[in-house]
């Protein structure tokens, strides 16, 4: 069988832009492989388990045999291009399932028939739903001996909409299962198992007639429901005629009315031609959505921009990823116009001009030149100089900018050391340009703790990207816990606190004296210095130093080194020498009165409280419930989201070290969190105790 090649050229009414999602493990990698045989794009299904997927090419992809990067792979189906966007599964790498559904018209949800719907099932319909995808849904694995068609069904139904329907339904299951019963034309269509994925179309079984019928007639009213001259044709004929049914499928699929189901065994090459053809035929074309919301350049008023190539070019770059040999491909998506090599466009996110190098066709690790894309499709352009994730090209008469992908927050942070002295300036290139690839990796410095923190999606995720960042700058780096910024605070008032700063050693001395006054402030308030001298015993030129002087205590902290915050300090009274005072002088006494009277005003650790939301399936509630309180967690409250409860909690952000690591490997992978900052809180006795003493160890060594 010989391979089909493209097509120089695809109008935006032949294009089919699909993102393949589910939870991890669900088959969306199988399937677009299985989809490539079967529309004749390779010679052979690729597979996960040997490395040879056209899909996951990356070397850490074929090491962990998980999608980690999103894929774009094409396929011609009787003339019509599907790019295919190949996301991953794992909750590491949820940016890259947002940031192809942003691009994509249609999502295919995978459901595993035997694990029915999961936490991460329900973590991408919300982004579905978010993006407003038109949405099919594939049981796979239906030649799995526990598959269990019926009840996925139903579970799809229950969680995510009644407006679920069955297109396609298995005949059977397990290693024996070659056919599916296609509801639409009451076909039976029989595929070779392991073949091209290419089926021979029967009549329906008998046994299965009545079954077929009733989803049939289901079907048809589903079509009905979702148009109101359909549905008074259906009432006034009984049914529909077949022009009605596919326009009418065509419409409520876009409208989001109907979400058909399919069952299929994509490992064997089962049921996947049949679903390509229903994309082709049913899915909406990029010009079906007719237009897409962005706003003027420099601006926040709001346009809509035709889906239209006749329109003047704009693109959205969504992905950037570092290929070997190649440099920087960024990804992009035409809403408008039409893309040419060597086009010269302009950065409307920095205001910075950008010729097109060569523009390419993606097809997993190959990659094939074009000379143009219009508007609807999805391509690669090499070394963009300025140019990266969520950035918007435009021609200069059309100055647009395309919103940018939300993407999630980070549910993981680790310090980072360098195992060699000198690299810092290294590392941060690398660090940056890795955050350019990957907005879901976040890179800073805190300078309270004074270290370089990154933050990401999980564990591997952070892994992933220290890896890369070895491969490609050369740098390696050690991944520590990081400080935890807690803060300093009184609870109680010291009215009057003394300090005499006085040095005589020959010639001009030095001399500052102060009395302040120390008390706390309401959270979150900040500092206060109040000036309350009479009489100038203390001359209002020194006034300032004694501010600086206590600010430089609070920078440094007190009783375990950490800021101090949300005091008020009352200079009101002091003395002078003509000669010897100076602003350093008083500067000194400032500090040493502030530290003194700190320690005297009851001082506390704060530390940040972090709110937390776990979604897990119910069987794991008492496990995670326990575990969050062994963290000195405080549960808020519980709330059901389909088959996840979800838990919401406050925990201290010392307690939440690697908790997305110990969540998925309590919860066998089903569990998920996200948390965010919400306050500071007193530091319990016992657990400040030991963070003083501790302080005052270092302090020791050091001196």
């Amino acid at each position: 069988m010989g391979q089909t090649t493209l097509q120089k050229e695809y109008l935006p009414g032949c294009i089919r832009t699909i993102a393949c999602i589910g939870h991890g493990g669900s088959g969306k990698t199988t399937f677009a492989e299985a989809a490539l045989f079967a529309a004749g794009m390779t010679n052979r299904q690729g597979k996960v388990d040997d490395g040879s997927s056209q899909s996951d090419y990356h070397h850490d992809e074929i090491e962990r045999h998980i999608s980690i990067n999103s894929s774009i792979l094409v396929a011609d189906v009787d003339g019509t291009k599907i790019n295919l966007l190949d996301t991953p599964g794992y909750s590491d790498f949820t940016g890259e399932v947002k940031a192809s559904l942003r691009v994509s018209e249609t999502a295919l949800v995978f459901v595993k028939s035997f694990e029915g719907v999961e936490v991460g099932t329900e973590i991408v319909w919300r982004y579905v739903e978010e993006y407003g995808n038109a949405a099919l849904f594939v049981i796979g694995k239906i030649d799995h001996d526990n598959a269990d068609f019926a009840k996925t069904v139903a579970a799809i139904k229950d969680r995510f909409s009644n407006d679920a329907v069955v297109a396609a339904f298995p005949v059977g299951k397990g290693p024996g299962f070659t056919s599916v019963v296609d509801v639409i034309t009451m076909k039976l269509l029989t595929f070779t198992a392991g073949g091209n994925g290419k089926f021979t179309e029967g009549p329906v079984p008998a046994d299965l007639q009545e079954e077929t019928q009733r989803l049939h007639e289901e079907l048809i009213e589903k079509v009905a429901e979702s148009d109101e001259d359909l549905l008074n044709k259906f009432f006034e004929n009984g049914t529909l005629v077949d022009d009605e049914i596919i326009a009418g499928m065509k419409r409520g699929i876009l409208d989001r009315k109907i979400f058909p189901i399919f069952a299929a065994a994509p490992s064997i090459n089962v049921g996947v031609q049949n679903i390509l053809n229903f994309v082709s035929r049913y899915c909406p074309a990029p010009t079906d959505r007719l237009t897409v919301k962005a706003h003027e350049a420099g601006s926040d008023k709001e346009t809509d921009v035709k889906i239209n190539p006749a329109g003047p070019p704009a693109l959205f770059v969504f992905k950037t990823v570092s290929e070997s040999h190649v440099g920087e491909l960024s990804f992009f998506k035409v809403y408008s116009g039409v893309i040419n090599a060597g086009m010269d466009m302009l950065n409307e996110s920095n205001n910075k001009s950008e010729r097109l190098g060569q523009i390419y066709l993606m097809n997993g690790r190959d990659r094939k030149e074009a000379t143009k894309l219009y508007a609807g499709d999805i391509g690669a352009v090499v070394k963009l100089k300025d140019t990266h994730t969520n950035n918007t090209l435009s021609s200069k008469a059309f100055p647009i900018v395309f919103p940018p992908t939300v993407f999630p927050d980070p549910v993981i942070s680790l310090a980072i050391l360098p195992k060699s002295k000198g690299e810092e300036d290294k590392i941060g290139n690398g660090l940056h340009t890795l955050h350019e690839e990957d907005p879901t990796f976040v890179v800073r410095y805190d300078p309270e703790t004074k270290q370089t923190v990154i933050s990401g999606q999980g564990e591997l995720h952070l892994v992933i990207v220290i890896n890369r960042l070895k491969e490609k700058f050369g740098v390696d780096v050690e991944m520590v816990e990081p400080r935890i910024p807690f803060k300093e605070t009184i609870k109680g008032v010291v009215p009057d606190v003394e300090y005499k700063h006085k040095k005589q050693s020959g010639g001009r001395g030095q001399y500052g004296h102060v009395h302040l006054k120390i008390e706390p402030k309401p959270r979150g308030s900040g500092f206060e210095f109040d000036d309350a001298i009479v009489g100038g015993v203390v001359p209002g030129r020194f006034v300032p130093a004694v501010e600086k002087g206590i600010v430089d205590a609070m920078v440094t902290g007190v009783i375990a080194g950490y800021q101090v915050i949300d005091v008020k300090a009352t200079l009101h009274y002091g003395s002078y020498h003509d000669v010897d005072s100076d602003e350093m002088s008083f500067k000194i006494a400032g500090k040493m009165a502030f530290r003194k009277g700190f320690k005297d005003a009851r001082p506390i650790l704060l530390e940040p409280i972090y709110e937390v939301e776990v979604a897990v399936p119910e069987e794991y509630m008492g496990d995670v419930m326990g575990d969050l309180s062994s963290r000195r967690g405080k549960i808020l409250g519980m709330d059901s989201n389909g088959s996840a409860q979800v838990i919401k909690a406050l925990v201290p952000l010392k307690e939440l070290h690697r908790y997305s690591t110990t969540l998925r490997s309590m919860t066998q992978g089903r569990g998920l969190h996200r948390q965010k900052m919400s306050h500071y809180d007193e530091v319990p006795h016992d657990v400040a105790a030991k963070i003083i003493d501790e302080y005052e160890k270092s302090k020791q060594a050091e001196e």
